[in-house]
């Protein structure tokens, strides 16, 4: 029986009308000679001026050395004119021919510039040049205009062009296309206008002060108001790029324009409001980034130590303690008063709970939470009087042990807040996360202590707590707010709806039915330990399977380019086939679930080579100086000349385990991931649980019981006769 060569591919080409060929395509001959005999059989001349194209919708790329392995048995390919032709031929009709001609010519141009191959021939034939010219001397508009600049942000994406080469005339003329609020402007044209300016700021080196010149915030703001979702979603990006870009000075100025009533309004109205149930993962990724930057600006504050010289902060301490505990009174009698309490200043720092009561100003000394602690307790008692001086009230007159110190509380509560929103860490490239109740306020951050300081005190009185407890009704509130948080609610008001029902007691009913979902199988009792040692094996086998049926049910990943950025809406899908021996992978869209079969790539498991993840990752050593993606990143290096390796960014840290763990289980190695043990850790847990059952009751000793000695005969045998 003759063996099949799994070098040769049986395809069908396409040319024009003609009648398409069916070929073997074998891996090993020369792509010249396979598009030789194609022009041939169609009686082509000058085949050197022909390639050979993928042909379907989402998958146009020219064939090349490279990725000709990317061929599969099936496959409908295109023989048309070579990249260098076609480039020559669109710089030809962009330089003399009609209005019509040049249109079609810059709709085929952005579409063919997503393929590196064609990208490098136009610009290497100085198409680049010509593309910055016509926009620079507007010398097109509407649809034209509209082609022309998606063809520039496409060819740019490459990377092969530093984003350095543009001047000032190109970013002027671009931002007049933004600054530009016509109703008759093609939405095209916004969204790819915003998306240049975004690259500028983010990639080249000094063209951000010109950007910032030329387009301000007040400006993007109307862009919002646009009810197209890709222009709104560039708009929030170009935002966050100057947002970031920016001097602190510059921040705390667009912070103070993006977090004003009119504009926040437009953003709940316009976008979280209007389609919280279809925003996108790239607009809520970007509404994310914007809500951290924001909160961001707390930084300096929650990093500041107090200066006790400081007469304003002295001021505000002062502050806490007249409102809490001075009565009015007249004028005449105002003076008397304020010195006869000047002595009893310390009594009533301590009521207030100050841990140095003699010198409260010592009390933001610690960083964090700094003056940030003092900017919240100040606030809440200037603009919650009522519920301040009830706080404050009741805990002084209480038991000194019962006391639920304000003071310290609220140091060690702003410091809780800032550590659960993350204040200070740059945006995740991968987060999606975002509260919208934090763009409903002037002042967010102290709002949320504000509840969050009335729910500690509340807590507090539910524990009946004494100030040994103080770090247990911390993780109490820790929970509450974690939880609270996780249901995303749209506003202040319903945070503290949900806060209501978290009490004390359904915390600590939710921790019940967590640890009883777990055996107590941490018992270190010899026969306890045994029996683990026995099942483990299988348990492991278990996860294993399941670790490798995500896999085979496959996960979306974002794109990410060469030079290790994040690629806005480009996802690519991977899902490892029934029988374990393939992954399937290709392009998808945000939502879709690609099957097997729309799957063209194929990666043989025997061609791993080794799993690597972090820093070791191939596509991760050129972003020595980004954090953020380092611990989410893995890489399959392979035994293959055409791919090195194939590299992933997770979505987050779940998703990375299982498949670290998947693959580890498909090389023969250990799985060890926190997910792996947490999963191992609750398995055996119910295992153990079920096993025991009949052992209910029965208290098990600590080593097993002595094997009795042999008997002196066995006569008690039965005979069988």
């Amino acid at each position: 029986m003759k063996l099949k060569d799994s070098s040769i591919v049986k395809i069908a080409v396409e040319f024009e009308d003609r009648t398409a060929q069916l070929i073997e395509f074998d891996q090993k001959q020369p792509l010249a000679t396979i598009i030789q005999d194609l022009c041939s059989a169609w009686k082509l001349s000058q085949p050197d001026q022909y390639a050979l194209q993928f042909s379907e919708n989402n998958r146009q790329n020219y064939i090349t050395e490279k990725n000709r392995n990317e061929i599969k048995n099936g496959d409908v390919l295109s023989l048309t004119f070579s990249p260098s032709k076609t480039a020559q031929d669109i710089l030809f009709i962009l330089n003399n021919g009609t209005n019509d001609e040049k249109i079609n010519n810059l709709e085929k141009l952005s579409k063919l510039s997503t393929d590196m191959t064609f990208a490098l021939e136009f610009i290497n034939k100085q198409g680049l040049s010509l593309i910055i010219s016509i926009i620079e001397q507007k010398k097109c508009q509407d649809l034209m205009l509209a082609y022309c600049l998606q063809s520039f942000v496409e060819l740019m994406e490459h990377g092969i062009v530093s984003w350095d080469i543009l001047e000032s005339p190109f970013i002027v003329t671009v931002a007049s296309y933004v600054n530009n609020h016509s109703k008759a402007q093609e939405a095209k044209i916004i969204q790819a206008a915003l998306a240049i300016l975004e690259s500028i700021v983010l990639n080249s080196t000094g063209k951000c002060t010109q950007v910032e010149k030329e387009v301000t915030v007040p400006n993007l703001v109307v862009r919002l108001e646009n009810p197209n979702p890709i222009v709104q979603q560039n708009a929030i990006a170009l935002i966050n790029a100057l947002f970031l870009k920016a001097d602190p000075p510059k921040r705390k100025a667009i912070s103070l324009t993006l977090w004003s009533k009119q504009v926040r309004n437009t953003l709940l109205a316009k976008i979280i409001e209007t389609a919280s149930d279809q925003i996108g993962a790239e607009m809520a990724h970007q509404l994310y980034v914007l809500q951290t930057l924001c909160l961001g600006l707390l930084e300096q504050r929650m990093n500041s130590r107090m200066d006790p010289q400081d007469q304003e902060s002295t001021e505000k301490i002062k502050e806490l303690r007249k409102i809490a505990f001075e009565i009015e009174t007249n004028g005449n009698n105002d003076g008397i008063n304020r010195k006869q309490q000047l002595g009893a200043f310390s009594k009533d720092f301590k009521k207030l709970g100050f841990k140095y009561d003699t010198n409260p100003s010592l009390d933001f000394s610690e960083t964090p939470p700094g003056m940030l602690a003092l900017d919240c307790m100040y606030y809440f008692a200037k603009n919650r009087v009522e519920a301040y001086t009830k706080v404050v009230l009741e805990n002084s007159c209480r038991a000194d042990e019962h006391e639920c110190p304000f003071g310290k509380a609220s140091v060690e509560l702003v410091k809780l807040l800032c550590q659960i929103l993350r204040i200070g860490e740059p945006p995740n490239e991968q987060n999606t996360i975002y509260y919208p109740m934090f763009f409903t306020h002037d002042h967010p951050f102290e709002e949320f202590y504000c509840i969050c300081i009335i729910l500690l005190n509340k807590t507090w009185k539910e524990m009946r707590a004494t100030t040994e407890d103080f770090t247990k009704v911390f993780s109490v509130v820790r929970e509450q707010v974690v939880r609270a948080l996780a249901s995303q609610p749209s506003n202040f008001e319903k945070l503290k709806e949900k806060l209501q029902t978290l009490t004390y007691s359904k915390i600590t009913n939710l921790w019940q039915q967590e640890r009883t979902s777990r055996e107590e199988w941490e018992s270190h009792a010899k026969p306890i330990v045994q029996l683990k040692e026995l099942i483990t094996p299988e348990i492991v086998d278990l996860i294993q399977k399941q670790r490798l049926s995500y896999l085979v049910e496959g996960t979306r990943f974002t794109k990410y380019s060469t030079r290790g950025q994040r690629e806005k809406n480009k996802f690519w899908y991977v899902r490892l086939s029934v029988n374990h021996k393939l992954f399937h992978y290709g392009d998808c869209d945000e939502k879709s679930i690609p099957s097997v079969e729309e799957l063209s790539n194929k990666l043989q498991v025997a061609d791993i080579k080794a799993l690597v993840t972090g820093k070791d990752c191939p596509h991760m050593k050129e972003m020595r100086s980004r954090k953020t993606t380092h611990h989410l990143a893995f890489s399959l290096t392979l035994d293959s000349i055409e791919v090195n390796s194939l590299d992933f960014v997770a979505p987050d840290e779940r998703i990375f385990d299982y498949w670290t763990d998947g693959v580890n289980a498909l090389l023969g190695n250990k799985m060890s991931s926190k997910e792996a043990e947490n999963d191992l850790e609750t398995l055996l847990s119910m295992e153990i649980k079920l096993r025991l059952l009949d052992a209910e009751g029965i208290n098990i000793p600590q080593d097993p019981p002595e094997i009795p000695p042999d008997p002196p005969n066995y006569d008690f045998s039965l005979e069988f006769k």
